[in-house]
């Protein structure tokens, strides 16, 4: 059996999501909406992090990560 709960809004903002939201239910809207926005996160400080270094930063790097991977074993 599935359970329910209710979560308190201002009418203004539940009337501006119901237009968002269409025929999907709730549960599925707002898990589409977070999902949505995690992804922007990610994608924006991804962006962010890639302007701030330079390529002999990300060379060094991906340098580390190999000899990580070469020198990791399992025991």
């Amino acid at each position: 059996m599935r359970r329910y709960a209710t979560i308190s809004v201002l009418r203004e903002v539940k009337e501006i999501l119901e237009k968002h939201k269409g025929d999907q239910d709730w549960s599925s809207f707002l898990l589409k909406l977070l999902t949505e926005a995690r992804e922007l996160k990610a994608r924006v400080s991804f962006e962010e992090l890639r302007r701030a270094l330079s390529d002999e930063d990300l060379e060094s790097i991906l340098r580390s990560s190999r000899e990580f991977r070469e020198r990791f074993k399992l025991r």
